[in-house]
């Protein structure tokens, strides 16, 4: 594979256009398609979907995951190269002429509002890199794992993605509130009665079930009241507050406003864990075992 080819598939599933891929390379979509052609004449498969945006076949998702993988090579052995200039320090970007690599990773929405940005926070100009996070339900982070799109994620499954490695990070602690008034107007003082099913709830998306599962441990049957979907986590935690409904929220999002008496909690002996996972690619990298030791280390401060 020609590092060019590469480097061009990377940004064409970015920017998700021939043109814009072409616009970010400094290239002619002309030549941004004739480097696709290219690649699939080379491998025999066809490797992009020409829509908008595009989208990548089976073995499209496996050069992207080698894309990828090259890209982070390059900025560990950059890195290696300022490092053994007398007095040069790694992330100033002196080997490369300015040019910054981007770091990929999915995290889902709770982690990215509470912990995961602190957990960053300095090692962009360390590493000399820039991230580029893709917010994700914690059960769906693993496909971006496979696709090739992140080289490591924050995930609840525990099983590893082939070609990667896991480790657990603790377990993010939920606890199921509403505002004071919305549990008197629905008399949400038995969190096993009907009336919690029957009430308006707020869902953070399509794929939210936190609400339902919280029901069903109780009831026997999932959440069938009205449902607002807020697909922000901190408007999500703000519509609970404001009696949209009831919803289960992070500990750390809601432990102030329930010690205030701004939110009321449904269930305090019975919280919701779920365990969160750490997947990373099994491959030797100092810049993905750098990031590795941050989220461990932010996790560890943040995490049950």
């Amino acid at each position: 594979m020609q590092l060019d080819h590469l480097e061009t598939l990377s940004a064409l599933v970015d920017e998700g256009t021939f043109e814009a891929a072409a616009r970010r390379l400094h290239v002619s979509a002309s030549a941004v398609s004739q480097r696709v052609k290219a690649m699939e004449a080379s491998t025999g498969r066809v490797l992009v979907r020409r829509t908008t945006p595009v989208t990548l076949t089976d073995a499209g998702e496996v050069i992207l995951r080698y894309a990828r993988q090259v890209e982070l090579l390059e900025t560990d052995t950059q890195r290696a190269l300022e490092g053994s200039q007398d007095g040069a320090g790694g992330g100033s970007g002196s080997a490369t002429g300015g040019r910054v690599s981007r770091i990929a990773l999915a995290v889902n929405a709770d982690s990215l509002a509470t912990w995961f940005l602190g957990a960053l926070s300095g090692l962009g100009d360390e590493l000399g890199v820039v991230f580029d996070l893709h917010r994700e339900d914690q059960v769906n982070t693993t496909r971006l794992l496979r696709a090739g799109t992140v080289m490591a994620a924050v995930t609840s499954t525990r099983d590893a993605v082939q070609g990667c490695t896991t480790e657990a990070l603790g377990a993010m602690r939920y606890r199921a509130v509403c505002a004071p008034d919305f549990a008197a107007r629905w008399g949400l003082r038995d969190p096993a009665s009907s009336a919690l099913a029957e009430a308006p709830v707020v869902l953070f998306d399509r794929d939210d079930d936190l609400q339902s599962a919280f029901v069903r441990a109780r009831t026997g049957s999932g959440a069938t009241g009205p449902r607002h979907y807020i697909p922000t986590s901190d408007d999500f935690a703000r519509a609970v507050a404001l009696g949209f409904g009831w919803g289960v929220l992070p500990e750390q999002q809601c432990a102030g406003p329930i010690a205030e008496g701004s939110l009321v909690e449904l269930a305090p002996a019975d919280p919701v864990d779920v365990a969160l996972h750490w997947q990373r690619w099994n491959i030797a990298s100092p810049t993905l075992d750098r990031i590795t030791a941050a989220v461990r280390s932010g996790a560890a401060g943040s995490l049950r």
